[in-house]
């Protein structure tokens, strides 16, 4: 089992910043890939951005890209990502997810509000 623990998420104004955390813990040694994924008040969920257990391969949405960066400390079993240049349109929650040998995991979530 593994749980995930987001923090970070909040209030900001367009074009401003904001630094999510994930902090895993349980069987953290198990886990490969994580990433981070968002939904929209009626839209469907969408993958933000992914990141390989090395760090040697990252991806992310077209919307996103040049804007928000995904890290993870594996010492510290904790995925981040820096988001900047913050629009209305990136309004949602966002929740953090793992893959594992056993499965895959999710938190529940932050809410993520970019005011115009």
């Amino acid at each position: 089992q593994v749980q995930l623990v987001e923090s970070g998420g909040g209030v900001v104004q367009a074009g401003g910043s904001l630094r999510l955390s994930c902090a895993a813990s349980g069987s953290t040694f198990s886990i490969n890939a994580m990433g981070w994924y968002r939904q929209a008040p009626g839209k469907q969920r969408e993958l933000v951005a992914f990141i390989s257990s090395g760090s040697d391969s990252t991806k992310y949405a077209d919307s996103v890209k040049g804007r928000f960066s995904i890290t993870r400390d594996n010492a510290k079993n904790t995925v981040y990502l820096q988001m900047n240049s913050l629009k209305p349109e990136d309004t949602a929650v966002y929740a953090c997810h793992c893959i594992t040998q056993r499965g895959t995991y999710w938190g529940q979530g932050t809410q993520v509000t970019v005011s115009s």
